[in-house]
């Protein structure tokens, strides 16, 4: 009985933790300030490879290792850049790395400049050539005040400078710089935030806490208020919660004379939390004990997932259900071909509609094991913007896939096929969107990084609300986790590929948003990225990606736009954000693509592109008439070479 109490109430304070944990709410990008240098650069592409260094680095503390405080350098060459970033600390690790996300795709507007600050509600991001690391701040107060005027006869504005004040004590002795209060007002509360740059020391971050104060101040009686020094130290306070009651902090023991808390209290304090922390100890060990002993067989981990869950392996099918729900793989049943194999679909006994993919045959010794290892991965992707596996069947040399079926075929059909012209822009946006989603969680956000490879869209599928499904990811071998690997096996399709993939076979998840980014001027233009038409003035083949580039340089965007929407439709301002965040993906340097995580904030936020200008793409296009696959079972070292001497700049 005392062991299932104990059990009880592990799971309590499991699951208190765990709902916390899973909290998604707001990332809090509210813009506060936005400042870029003006003194160029010595180097300026020494500078932007110093500086995306520094963001890549900042994006893995955050994201992989859920800092809320990071700090990053690169000083190579004669442009170091020096960065630092913070989340407040009362976001969740999700809304912490969105917002970050949003940093790292605003900041780069400041294209010359020797500085970049951005600062929002939710976090800040600052870099510089020069050491930020000194524990100086910037006294450059920054106050922003609500519209509102609180009712003076519940004393807002008296309590709310206290507050104020009493935060500005309290912090600088609080470790992490950070503390959040809610305090009772007559009619309502008063929630208040502060915090410094964990780099700063006792005494700045105090210092810097008196300036923000200071102007706050000047905002009551106001509803709300927000101080900012930008960016290393913040104070804000509303009428309205923008952060959870559990994450208060009791700041009184740090406003008693002298600044502290007393020995006595001290040694109270820490025999409590060492005693509370063993108890924890004690009854997370018994729970797992109590479910280990309760389960004896238990799934093996597959070894090629490293700190991954336990998998769940694939359904498998009989090879003759499948022939037979495919009606022999006839012809009639055949839905497309592609580089790994042809799909059929098929009706299973149970009346089930499905896609049966045959895969083209290898001849590998070890062909079992990395079916097997291939397929159980694939099986556990589960995204409402991918196409899910169901199960597979293996058969002498016949491997074979089995996924949902989706009734609305491939994206393609609809935009170049006999229904050409039948998506509205809602569609086409939704689907913008959708796949940019699930491109987000194939790279960042399962178990490991999977790259797709081979994004077009022939491999965007539409279910019966028209939304987009990616198919085909997986079927080559994940991408190693040094990201910079240049691999031999070749897959793609041209009009598609990267040119750093195509030339020098360097993938990463970079080369999977420029042919990204190529399906969306796609979407956009109702025009094939293959297609070529020749110019009249300079008689020039006039490939999709040239053409957009030369109406984004003379301001004419909109003549992108597929002659079948109706121009009413949409907005003429959000199509051109979205022609841009599509020129973005395409830039011809990687590494000045957006991840795909930014470009969901990029499309999901309001804010317009007029502070970040795409630089130029570079065209491939030799073997464009006809289209063709790429595959790891067709590449040779022909066709690389052919590729390496057909790629011109979009002019």
């Amino acid at each position: 009985m005392v062991q299932l109490k104990l059990i009880a109430l592990t799971l309590l304070v499991l699951w208190s933790w765990w709902s916390f944990e899973g909290t998604v709410g707001d990332p809090q990008l509210f813009l506060l300030k936005w400042e870029c240098g003006v003194v160029s650069v010595h180097d300026l592409s020494n500078f932007n490879q110093n500086r995306n260094a520094i963001l890549a680095d900042l994006r893995v503390q955050v994201r992989n290792q859920s800092k809320y405080f990071a700090t990053a350098e690169s000083t190579s060459g004669a442009d170091p850049v020096y960065a630092m970033f913070q989340c407040r600390n009362y976001l969740s690790k999700n809304d912490c790395a969105a917002c970050f996300a949003a940093t790292a795709t605003n900041i780069r507007n400041c294209s010359a400049g020797n500085t970049g600050r951005i600062v929002y509600d939710g976090c800040f991001l600052r870099y510089e050539n020069n050491d930020i690391f000194d524990h100086s701040f910037i006294s450059g107060l920054h106050t922003l005040c609500g519209n509102q005027t609180a009712d003076e006869s519940t004393g807002f504005g008296a309590v709310g400078r206290q507050v104020m004040m009493d935060l500005q004590i309290a912090t600088p002795k609080i470790s992490g710089y950070f503390a959040a209060t809610k305090t009772q007002v007559a009619g309502g509360v008063i929630y208040a935030f502060a915090q410094c740059a964990e780099i700063l020391t006792q005494e700045t971050c105090s210092d810097c806490l008196s300036i923000a104060q200071s102007g706050i101040q000047d905002c009551l009686p106001n509803t709300d208020g927000r101080g900012v020094n930008p960016p290393v130290c913040f104070m804000r306070y509303s009428e309205t919660p923008f952060f959870a009651d559990n994450q208060t902090t009791d700041i009184s023991p740090y406003l008693k004379q002298g600044g502290g808390v007393s020995i006595k209290n001290w040694v109270v304090i820490v025999s409590g939390g060492v005693a509370g922390a063993l108890l924890v100890v004690i009854l997370i060990s018994l729970f797992w004990w109590h479910r280990r002993s309760q389960s004896p067989t238990r799934v093996p981990r597959t070894g090629i997932i490293m700190g991954a869950t336990e998998l769940k392996g694939p359904t498998k099918y009989k090879y003759s259900d499948l022939k037979a729900a495919t009606q022999n793989f006839s012809e009639k049943n055949k839905l497309g071909e592609g580089g790994f194999g042809a799909v059929y679909k098929g009706t299973m006994k149970n009346g089930k509609v499905v896609a049966v993919k045959k895969l083209i045959s290898g001849n590998s010794s070890n062909i079992d094991d990395e079916f097997e290892s291939e397929v159980t991965l694939i099986s556990n992707v589960h995204h409402r913007n991918l196409v899910r596996l169901l199960g597979c069947c293996s058969k002498g040399q016949e491997r074979i896939l089995v996924y949902e079926y989706m009734a609305n075929a491939s994206l393609d059909k609809l935009l170049f096929g006999q229904r050409k012209g039948s998506l509205n822009w809602k569609q086409r946006r939704d689907i913008i969107l959708g796949t940019a989603r699930g491109l987000t969680y194939l790279h960042e956000e399962f178990h490991v990084s999977i790259t797709h490879r081979d994004i077009k869209s022939a491999n965007i599928l539409l279910d019966e609300q028209l939304q987009p499904r990616i198919s085909d990811f997986g079927l080559v071998k994940l991408l190693p986790g040094d990201k910079s690997h240049i691999t031999t096996r070749f897959a793609g399709t041209l009009g598609y590929i990267a040119p750093e993939y195509a030339l020098h076979g360097q993938l990463s998840e970079k080369a999977d948003t420029y042919s990204y980014g190529i399906v969306v001027l796609e979407i956009i233009s109702g025009q094939k990225s293959t297609n070529v038409k020749v110019l009249d003035d300079d008689g020039e083949d006039e490939y999709l990606l040239r053409r957009a580039w030369k109406l984004y340089e003379r301001g004419m965007h909109l003549e992108l736009v597929d002659k079948s929407l109706d121009p009413y439709s949409y907005d003429a301002e959000e199509m051109k954000k979205v022609i841009g965040i599509a020129l973005l993906c395409t830039q011809a340097l990687a590494a000045m693509r957006p991840n795909m995580s930014e470009v969901v904030v990029l499309l999901s936020s309001n804010d317009l592109l007029e502070h970040m200008r795409p630089s130029m793409p570079i065209i491939i296009e030799s073997n464009l008439r006809p289209q063709r696959d790429i595959s790891s079972s067709t590449a040779s070292s022909t066709t690389n070479a052919t590729i390496s001497n057909s790629i011109v700049p979009a002019r």
